[in-house]
């Protein structure tokens, strides 16, 4: 990548992240996001239940779950993603993040997703929660689960700490990477 295009896609990744980040004035503020969010990963696990076969079973399993119920992207040619989730563990929400992605290439418009981190071991969850910022593919290898044969995690699969699913309007996206996907924690 060039060093334009980097500085591009930095600029365009902090706009975008500035446009949509400001911390509640209040503190009905913060339990009003709070709810609002959980309410969207409610329906973002129901959506991929309903169209992932075997999607439970494999969520059941982890250890705790990252969801970002509607991730936003957009540009044209530089593009950036940005989106608010809450990590739950045994289905009880402990915390709130927000994620930021950086996109260079054949882009233009915008969509939105629904991103999954599935935390397959207590180590997982532990380096997770203890980091100050986490990135998916530096801090930890992130197995992203592709449509077909009902995404049912195979035995390479099966040894990976960290799970993925990417889930759009059209159902599970297959061969997507989500490494570079910074995530922070929220002060909610």
């Amino acid at each position: 990548m060039s060093r334009r295009s980097l500085i591009l896609a930095s600029a365009s990744t902090a706009l975008l992240a500035a446009c949509t980040t400001s911390k509640p004035e209040t503190p009905a503020d913060a339990a009003t996001k709070r709810r609002s969010i959980n309410a969207s990963a409610d329906e973002a696990l129901a959506r991929l239940y309903k169209q992932v076969e075997d999607s439970r079973a494999v969520v059941g399993r982890a250890r705790g779950v990252l969801i970002f119920p509607k991730v936003v992207s957009a540009g044209f040619m530089v593009g950036g993603s940005y989106g608010e989730g809450v990590l739950r563990t045994g289905n009880q929400p402990v915390a709130y993040y927000s994620m930021t992605a950086v996109s260079v290439g054949f882009l233009a418009g915008a969509e939105s997703k629904a991103l999954f981190f599935l935390f397959m071991t207590d180590e997982a969850l532990k380096a997770f929660r203890n980091s100050s910022g986490w990135t998916a593919g530096a801090d930890a290898s992130v197995s992203v689960l592709r449509a077909g044969a009902s995404a049912a995690i195979d035995t390479q699969t099966a040894k990976q700490s960290v799970l993925g699913y990417v889930l759009t309007n059209e159902g599970l996206m297959a061969n997507l990477s989500i490494d570079g996907t910074k995530v922070q924690r929220l002060d909610l």
